[in-house]
């Protein structure tokens, strides 16, 4: 089986970016649910139903984030990592190019 690693360099940049945005995008609803007070809703079932949506999924959103960022961070240096080596391998090939 013939394998090669292709890195689609766009694609990861976009990807790097999306993961940038879903992180503003959690936050900002994370800071909304915050301002948000039970006894503003409607009825008491509700209200006591988004207190409780509110608690039990704080730690999971915080952790949600913690996780995103660290792929995000990933994922961006990879990509930093890619322009870097293509620029550098192209800067080899001219230098070859020129000795000859």
């Amino acid at each position: 089986m013939d394998s090669h690693l292709r890195v689609d360099r766009d694609q990861l940049g976009r990807f790097s970016h999306a993961l940038g945005e879903s992180l503003t995008s959690l936050a900002e609803a994370r800071r909304a649910l915050e301002h948000v007070r039970a006894d503003q809703l409607g009825t008491r079932e509700l209200d006591e139903a988004c207190d409780g949506f509110q608690e039990r999924w704080k730690y999971g959103a915080e952790q949600l984030g913690i996780r995103i960022k660290a792929v995000h961070d990933g994922v961006r240096l990879s990509h930093k990592g890619y322009v870097q080596l293509e620029h550098a391998i192209a800067s080899a090939f001219r230098a070859v190019g020129r000795r000859d």
